[in-house]
């Protein structure tokens, strides 16, 4: 029923009763008990369906945010590179936060990596991982899963997952993210899955062990315990969340919507294929290779076909992705193209066959070195399935990685440019796109910590691409060194710029550039490693976005 007066409308639910006191009070009580659970069912429901995906998302946020205030490093404290997830009892993802779409939507081979290597789990586990050949991206990006057992279970019920940007893992220069690396070995250690916390206690003097073999061992294992342990501080988190949401609704009832959200995200998806149309694209890297896509429609069956053939073969260089991170950046692309506000799961996939030749370039061979294929390939793959559906125009294309330490200090960052634009609107000015989402330190922290000085950091106008939606422009970033730092930079859109699309014309090339002391310039190629003095600054000119429409 529904009471309405002048100031205020009151529902009374069913099992409820509403009567007016002597005093003209409007009283309501219960008149049949319920259960709480009971309000709830396994069945699909429209209303539900909204609340789950947003329990979900929550707790996937808060595993996040306990992250945050628990680690200790600039990259996960400040920079936020870093992503948590809800994956279901087969390790399939269920529900993320709004962190790193190249983190969240490789994940789960991460996941199910651990699910076949450890049959035998049991309460108070949590494993680890950085492996790029067992659902990793690079080796800095590494994962912890724990496992959410249920009172009375024997096998996990559900599973969380924390993966942070470390600052270092060893590797052939500070920073791990050599552009000299030839072979994963060279990048850094690779931690093949192993069991990080047994029964609720932290294996630390495993886990240094594992940090320190190898010709290139990590330079500061210190700083990675500490982030390690805040990453597995917030599983443990999401595991008491996903407990908690049992105790509410049932295990049945979790259970069932972990499903339904999948399988609502793939009709989303389906209703995206229906609008679509055949589509191929072609776009060359920095260094020559080709990224070859074709996306074909089959409307009765309410599927597409991406197919990656023709795409150049595996690299010498470590530009090469591996199929993880091509994964991730099909979904991030289907996923974008719903309108509707469902959470990036494995249900977007569930309607998408994806065709990657082995040995390719987006799916190498081990030991095939794979640092920049993570942050530099997924952005182009991304940019050229846009371009192969026709609605977006070139992001800028790279995450303009930026390295600098010695044997005691370490610092990453990746630098904001110009998103593309599209059919009825601008791209963005000064954004990190696509597969990336971090911030860049907050120069206050930046020059606390490391001996550099912040000379400049602003818009580089008229960077982005012409056209009746112009591209968003890029930055002009310039870093003064107070010491002596071995400098590393990986980037790409050099040479090759970001594309327009329908007439747009293409964003500005990025520049890197190194300003000696004596105020003499040096042009820099899109990957270099370089040893700087005090007084030399090293100058990053993004790219700009293509623009759209004539």
């Amino acid at each position: 029923a529904l009471i309405v007066d002048p100031n205020a409308t009151i529902v009374v639910e069913p099992g409820w009763a509403a009567e007016v006191n002597a005093f003209g009070h409007l009283l309501l009580h219960r008149v049949a008990a319920r259960e709480r659970r009971e309000a709830v069912g396994t069945r699909a429901d429209p209303v539900m369906l909204e609340v789950f995906n947003n329990l979900f998302m929550s707790i996937a946020e808060q595993m996040g945010e306990a992250l945050r205030q628990t680690a200790s490093s600039v990259n996960i404290k400040e920079r936020l590179d870093f992503s948590c997830a809800v994956f279901d009892a087969a390790g399939a993802l269920v529900a993320n936060a709004p962190h790193l779409p190249v983190h969240l939507g490789s994940m789960d081979r991460a996941v199910q990596a651990v699910i076949a290597r450890f049959p035998a789990m049991r309460p108070g586990d949590a494993y680890v991982l950085n492996d790029p050949y067992a659902g990793g991206t690079h080796l800095p990006d590494i994962t912890v899963v724990t496992p959410v057992f249920l009172e009375g279970e024997a096998d996990p019920a559900f599973f969380v997952a924390a993966r942070g940007h470390h600052a270092d893992i060893g590797g052939r220069t500070p920073g791990s993210m050599s552009p000299d690396a030839t072979t994963i070995d060279e990048e850094g250690v690779v931690i093949e899955a192993m069991k990080l916390v047994e029964e609720g206690v932290f294996l630390e003097t495993q886990m240094r062990a594992v940090l320190s073999r190898g010709a290139f061992p990590a330079r500061d294992p210190d700083a990675n315990i500490a982030d390690l342990k805040a990453q597995a501080a917030a599983c443990a988190r999401g595991a008491a969340e996903l407990s908690r949401m049992v105790d509410h609704f049932g295990r049945a009832v979790v259970a069932a919507f972990m499903g339904h959200v999948q399988a609502n995200a793939e009709e989303n998806v389906r209703r995206v294929i229906d609008a679509l149309k055949d589509g191929e694209f072609a776009y060359e890297m920095d260094n020559g290779a080709a990224i070859k896509v074709a996306v074909r429609v089959d409307a009765e069956a309410r599927r597409a076909v991406v197919d990656f053939t023709g795409t150049s073969a595996q690299l010498p260089d470590n530009f090469n992705a591996p199929e993880a991170v091509t994964r991730a950046a099909v979904l991030y692309v289907f996923r974008c193209m719903v309108a509707d506000a469902i959470p990036l799961n494995a249900g977007c996939l569930k309607p998408i066959d994806i065709i990657v030749p082995q040995g390719s370039m987006l799916n190498p061979d081990p030991p095939a070195a794979v640092v920049a294929g993570n942050v530099e390939t997924s952005q182009a793959v991304v940019d050229a399935l846009f371009g192969a559906m026709g609605v977006l125009a070139a992001a800028q294309g790279t995450m303009n990685n930026f390295t600098f330490g010695d044997g005691e200090l370490q610092y990453y960052e990746t630098i904001c440019g110009g998103a593309g634009a599209g059919r009825g609107f601008h791209g963005a000015d000064a954004v990190h796109t696509h597969m990336t989402n971090t911030r860049l330190t907050d120069v206050e922290v930046l020059e606390l910590r490391y001996p550099v000085r912040l000379e400049r950091f602003a818009i580089r106008r008229g960077s982005g691409g012409t056209g009746r939606w112009h591209g968003g422009d890029g930055v002009e970033r310039v870093l003064v060194f107070d010491a002596p730092m071995r400098v590393s930079i990986l980037s790409n859109r050099r040479r090759i710029c970001p594309f327009g699309l329908a007439g747009g014309g293409p964003g500005a090339c990025g520049e890197n550039v190194l300003r000696r002391a004596d105020g003499t310039e040096k042009r820099l190629a899109s990957c270099v490693t370089l040893d700087v003095a005090a007084g030399d600054a090293i100058i990053i000119r993004t790219p700009g976005g293509g623009g759209y429409g004539e």
